[in-house]
């Protein structure tokens, strides 16, 4: 392990470690962050936490993954990773599961109900006692510690959860806080249970990550165990739980790409002119109309034509974006959305007000007629698009088109999509690819892009980044 060797090394590497996980530290927050480090307690490690936080945290989704590395470059405990005579339990683990936990033989540990019983007392009380920490650091001491491998032990937290069992304690501890505390809500109660397991399990992660660091080092366990920032997850690697949490970014990136658009429309149109208002100014340079007046324009919102690849290769990323499609609706005069792969349909009707977004979504496969031989072929889609859907695109349209540019060596039909991006107002490609993956393979990412300006869009991050641009 390399351990740093002064507090401005650990401080270097803290920062470095939060760039890596993909936290926006500037040099100069840095900077402010080891000012901040000149006017705390250092000995107070919850204060200096605060202090680091207030500096480089700017967004609340960055602060998980600021705590796990704080935890790791400023951890509680410093050491070696046996803790007391209550450690020596070798005998009591067998050898690891296929995810590299071992089952702890707990029939041959007499204290384990007391150690049960110590659990469940902390679990009523307040997580934020030093005790409740102090008592998950001892029991990852206790159990944590198993063979992986032959000849290599490890730390994990499921031994200590499996040893311990706190959810088999919930109906002691729910029937004790009722009778000790008269008059409390049986559902308060059963909040705070959960409330304090989850901080337990999280106190016995915390700490097997810690262990794990000072054995193997700081930076590895830190790659391995810090999540990037939801706006900053791969669209093309989400997992279910993190689209779920994608979700809540929708909304707010509809009402800011309609406002961007809005405008563009409106900076790009010039109004008819004011006869009255250019004769009246003219009266004070003798009749010469040197200044002209032009009426306002109507303000109007504008309409968007979204069309969506939705083959599998892109499939976490077309549920995003329809996503953000349905979020759309509300913002534009009006929206028709379209999906494809091989050829494309229409699928506004699938997101009609009142309808379940992600059960539209579900049915679009069955619902819409997007597949004729199941391989990608922007070409045909083109086409097919302007000869089904002639009047979908117009001067008061905004064209949006999201997927990969890969059309499996198909012909690339240049011309038809040229003449779409000619009838729209504005036409923006928004592809999920690296840009250094464009025009490998199949992709036509640069044929394409140039005709219709094409963006990478890899991320929330990148997405909210192309609706600032549009204000530029």
């Amino acid at each position: 392990m390399t351990t740093p060797a002064s507090l401005v090394d650990r401080h270097v590497g803290f920062v470095h470690a939060l760039r890596e996980a993909g936290l926006p530290v500037s040099p100069a927050e840095g900077l402010d962050a080891a000012h901040a480090l000149m006017v705390v307690d250092l000995a107070e490690r919850e204060t200096l936490r605060e202090a680091y936080a207030a500096t480089l945290v700017k967004r609340p989704a960055h602060r998980p993954g600021f705590d796990l590395l704080f935890d790791l470059w400023f951890p509680p405990v410093i050491g070696g990773t046996q803790e007391g005579p209550e450690e020596s339990t070798a005998e009591s683990t067998a050898e690891g599961t296929a995810e590299g936990a071992a089952v702890v033989e707990t029939a041959a540990l007499p204290e384990l109900p007391e150690l049960r019983e110590r659990l469940a007392e902390l679990l009523m009380g307040d997580p934020a006692d030093p005790a409740f920490r102090e008592f998950a650091r001892a029991m990852v001491g206790r159990f944590g510690q198993v063979q992986a491998a032959p000849g290599r032990q490890s730390w994990f937290s499921f031994p200590v959860l499996r040893a311990l069992s706190p959810e088999t304690l919930v109906a002691r501890m729910l029937t004790a806080m009722l009778d000790e505390r008269g008059g409390l809500p049986e559902k308060v109660a059963r909040r705070h249970i959960a409330r304090t397991i989850e901080a337990f399990t999280e106190a016995v992660a915390s700490d097997v990550r810690r262990r794990i660091a000072e054995e193997s080092g700081i930076e590895k366990i830190a790659r391995s165990a810090v999540r990037p920032p939801i706006d900053q997850v791969d669209f093309l690697r989400a997992s279910k739980d993190e689209l779920a949490r994608l979700r809540r970014e929708v909304y707010p990136l509809a009402r800011r790409l309609a406002t961007r658009l809005s405008i563009r429309q409106k900076r790009g149109r010039r109004g008819r002119l004011d006869f009255r208002r250019t004769v009246r100014a003219s009266l004070s340079t003798g009749g010469v109309p040197l200044t002209t007046h032009l009426r306002p324009p109507r303000p109007h919102r504008p309409e968007l034509v979204v069309l969506c690849d939705a083959s599998d290769s892109v499939s976490t990323f077309s549920h995003f974006t329809l996503l953000l499609t349905f979020a759309l609706r509300e913002q534009f005069t009006k929206v028709r959305a379209f999906a494809f792969v091989d050829t494309v349909d229409e699928i506004t009707d699938l997101f009609a007000p009142g309808a379940d977004v992600l059960d539209a979504i579900a049915r679009l496969t069955e619902t819409a007629d997007i597949v004729r031989f199941g391989r990608t072929d922007y070409g045909h889609v083109f086409e097919r698009f302007a000869e089904r859907f002639p009047d979908a695109v117009g001067p008061r349209t905004s064209l949006l088109i999201l997927g990969d540019a890969r059309s499996n060596y198909q012909v690339p039909a240049l011309g038809t999509l040229k003449r779409l991006a000619g009838q729209a107002r504005h036409a923006y490609w928004l592809n999920p690819e690296p840009r250094a993956r464009w025009d490998t393979g199949d992709s036509l990412a640069t044929p394409y892009g140039s005709v219709v300006p094409m963006h990478e869009c890899r991320n929330v991050a990148q997405l909210a980044a192309f609706v600032e641009t549009l204000a530029s």
